[in-house]
């Protein structure tokens, strides 16, 4: 018995590399991934309202500016049509208001307990965030669909289609790294009513002053440099660049510069916080 168990066992060998444990851990991040943004994203399948006061409230923007402001600001965009002009820029507004709903989710979810639960799993920490930046970011995304029609229906146009759904897609990436940012937030306060003013009060100096709804130029010197130079404006023109047809490799460069950069400080320093809080 003994002698025919061994050569049995032999067949099973442990990888002489970490190469195989590596792609099974990636593979393991995967599905743990999707199945928290699965659970994310059901969320608004069954509160459906929330997606449609998170759509209603950009499309208001767009109109209330379009109608109400455009006629004052068309001088300072040399003539053009303003919608062309402020679409782009209210996708960039839209996309980085959803992505604050992460600082939210997070909040709650710890507040909760939810984590505790998440961290008995034998599942991936990093999964966790994942799952909740990517849900949100699949909710900005289907916003921003909207925008692009409800813009279209007023006057809108993309100046080459190829080059306007590259803007889009930059835009996307943009709000899911600023969901990073959100994370980071989220894990760091201690209740979801601070949370909701930590993941908005930082917002807005970044999208009003900025490039969203006026060219720099019209702004006080002063304030023109933090316009001209932060991450929202970059975004901002670059995209407006790609669906005008007035895009220029350096734009386009720059913004992808910001949004790597964006990854590469807050996507592992929301994970090292998600550590830090779950084994408490």
């Amino acid at each position: 018995m003994t002698q025919q168990t061994i050569p049995q066992m032999t067949d099973f060998q442990i990888p002489e590399t970490n190469e195989a444990t590596m792609m099974e851990r990636l593979k393991w991040n995967f599905t743990d991934t999707i199945v928290v943004t699965r659970r994310n994203l059901m969320y608004y399948v069954r509160q459906p309202e929330l997606l449609i006061f998170a759509t209603i409230q950009p499309v208001i923007f767009l109109l209330l500016f379009t109608f109400v402001f455009g006629g004052a600001i068309v001088s300072s965009t040399n003539g053009d049509n303003y919608i062309n002009f402020l679409l782009p820029g209210i996708i960039i507004q839209t996309i980085i208001f959803a992505a604050t709903n992460t600082t939210i989710a997070l909040s709650q979810d710890l507040s909760r307990g939810m984590i505790d639960r998440f961290r008995s799993l034998p599942m991936s920490r990093a999964a966790v965030l994942a799952g909740r930046t990517t849900a949100d970011t699949v909710r900005g995304a289907i916003t921003i669909i909207i925008m692009i029609v409800a813009g279209t229906l007023i006057g809108f146009r993309f100046d080459n289609l190829l080059m306007g759904i590259a803007g889009i897609l930059l835009a996307v990436a943009f709000g899911h790294s600023f969901t990073w940012i959100s994370a980071t937030i989220g894990l760091y306060v201690k209740d979801p009513e601070t949370a909701q003013v930590a993941g908005f009060i930082w917002v807005f100096p970044l999208t009003f002053a900025s490039s969203i709804f006026v060219p720099t130029e019209t702004m006080p010197d002063w304030l023109r440099i933090f316009a001209d130079n932060q991450p929202v404006s970059v975004i901002a023109d670059a995209v407006r660049g790609l669906m005008t047809g007035t895009a220029t490799a350096g734009d386009v460069t720059t913004a992808l510069i910001w949004i790597v950069g964006i990854f590469l400080v807050f996507m592992p320093l929301a994970v090292w916080q998600y550590a830090k809080v779950a084994s408490r």
